[in-house]
């Protein structure tokens, strides 16, 4: 349950950054269909990071959530503090 929440936080993130580029007054809308999970504050403290170092994850597929964990993984270092603390208070 942890990961498939902290799966659907990752992808309402990249899907967020995705939505806020293109139209930023207005909230994101998750297209893939699945339903939001992860706290408002979780999802705000990963999403500048996702957007500073996903890029490409997010260009390829923003519904790919695996490929946008994959990314901040590989890129824990520079993640800030806060993203860091939300992977590993759930368990990645």
């Amino acid at each position: 349950m942890i990961r498939v929440g902290l799966l659907t936080l990752v992808w309402l993130l990249g899907s967020a950054a995705v939505a806020l580029a293109q139209f930023p007054p207005q909230p994101a809308a998750p297209k893939c269909g699945s339903p939001s999970q992860g706290t408002p504050k979780e999802r705000a403290a990963c999403q500048p990071d996702v957007v500073r170092f996903c890029q490409a994850e997010l260009k390829t597929n923003e519904c790919d959530v695996f490929a946008i964990l994959g990314c901040l993984q590989r890129n824990r270092a520079r993640l800030g503090a806060a993203c860091r603390q939300v992977l590993t208070s759930n368990g990645q």
